[in-house]
């Protein structure tokens, strides 16, 4: 973090150090010894008084508390800790970002095989995130403004006059282009509101696991989540909704460049890449659930009235392999990215559904610390599980197969084979 040169002479000795906020909103580390004899010759008396009034921000000397000083408490906080508390605290979500879904319950939480680990999962409280009136009124005001014509001399006021400018520059324009371009671009935005007004009863989850588990793993698994919520934004904007666009740009995301400097160097070889699997969903209160899915293993629907999972066709299921590995053979740069082999570019078709139909189903997402998706045999203890525990809360539940799964670390440990205890998530999705 660096110092402003302006504020604190360069003969001060340093040693304890503290935050202080510039009035400029600038964050600084400085120094509050106070016996040096060089501050106190050129600062005469009082050195401390002087550097406190000339770095404290107004709201403090003023007597105003502001959201600039919360800030700043965060960034004091965040400097103490080490990077694994670091990213073990920023992949964690909490509790009051939990969606909350007309008959619908939902809770997550993850146990890391170390200190910290490359498992996430993320809420999606678009109510909460997003401010969806604000938007949807946004999307309305424009649809209007883009069928006004502009007049003539005045700057462009939007993307559609910029456009239309271009239009009339080119040869054989007519006045109709400009009509028809404008109505396409208004009708657009119509949707845009219409789609958002959706997200009010909508709510989302993102279940990432990276390869491995470590510092590097909650690296990889930062970046997909700081990726994919960048994206959102774009999305909200542009669509209103979620579309397969955003999940091929997070899947290029981590994909290996051929030319460009990779985080891990340039290599052939799975090693040598940044893998992470993922799964995102949207439920409805309905109990209708649709996701993608990249390399993620597939979900399973817990029967409140069988007390067991139902089996269906996975076949039907739409999945990709793992982010990074595939690049769509018609992307324009997919020779400018290592891709095991290309693949048709992700559709809605794409988009598997699941719906929970009684009261109490339960759609349990997982990663592969949990259950890889293949063994018969650790599938039917985990239904035992939900099956003794159904009737409870989600949390109830969640911390009941977490527990289960935490117990098994113990006869690995016994049995000398630490380094198959792997990171731990469940994310369950009840009906009631």
């Amino acid at each position: 973090m660096r110092r402003h040169p302006s504020v604190v002479p360069k003969q001060c000795v340093y040693r304890q150090s503290f935050v202080l906020l510039h009035s400029s909103q600038t964050i600084i580390r400085i120094s509050k010894r106070a016996d040096s004899k060089a501050c106190k010759t050129s600062w005469a008396a009082n050195p401390l008084r002087k550097l406190h009034n000339v770095l404290t921000p107004p709201w403090h000397k003023t007597g105003i508390e502001g959201p600039q000083r919360y800030q700043l408490s965060r960034a004091a906080n965040y400097s103490q800790l080490t990077i694994d508390e670091y990213l073990r605290k920023r992949l964690m979500p909490v509790e009051g970002a939990i969606p909350h879904l007309q008959g619908i319950e939902m809770y997550g939480d993850s146990v890391p095989a170390g200190a910290v680990g490359g498992d996430l999962f993320e809420y999606i409280n678009f109510e909460q995130r997003y401010d969806i009136g604000a938007r949807i009124e946004r999307a309305v005001r424009l649809s209007r403004e883009f069928v006004e014509l502009s007049g003539a001399g005045k700057p462009p006021r939007n993307s559609v006059d910029d456009h239309v400018e271009w239009i009339k520059s080119r040869p054989g324009f007519k006045p109709e282009l400009e009509t028809e371009y404008r109505a396409a671009r208004s009708s657009e935005q119509l949707r845009v509101g219409e789609d958002l007004h959706q997200l009010y009863t909508t709510a989302g989850v993102l279940l990432v696991d990276a390869q491995g588990h470590g510092i590097i793993s909650a690296k990889i698994a930062s970046t997909v989540h700081d990726t994919f919520q960048a994206l959102m934004l774009a999305e909200l904007d542009r669509h209103g909704k979620t579309t397969p666009e955003l999940f091929e740009r997070l899947n290029l995301r981590l994909a290996q460049s051929v030319t460009a400097r990779n985080a891990l160097g340039r290599s052939d070889d799975e090693s040598g890449r940044e893998i992470a699997t993922m799964l995102y969903g949207e439920v409805r209160p309905n109990g209708h659930f649709r996701f993608v899915n990249f390399g993620h293993p597939p979900p399973l629907v817990f029967s409140a009235e069988r007390r067991r999972f139902v089996d269906f066709d996975r076949s039907r299921m739409a999945q990709f392999l793992p982010l990074g590995l595939q690049i769509p053979e018609d992307h324009p740069d997919r020779t400018r990215y290592f891709s095991l082999q290309f693949r048709q570019r992700a559709s809605t078709s794409d988009v598997s559904d699941i719906t929970l139909m009684g009261s109490g189903d339960i759609l349990f997402l997982y990663t592969d610390g949990i259950h890889d998706g293949s063994d018969a045999e650790e599938r039917s203890k985990l239904e035992a599980v939900l099956s003794e525990h159904c009737l409870l809360s989600v949390k109830e539940i969640c911390d009941a197969l977490l527990g289960f799964a935490v117990s098994r670390d113990d006869c690995l440990r016994r049995a000398g084979a630490e380094d198959e205890i792997d990171d731990k998530t469940v994310f369950l999705i009840k009906k009631i």
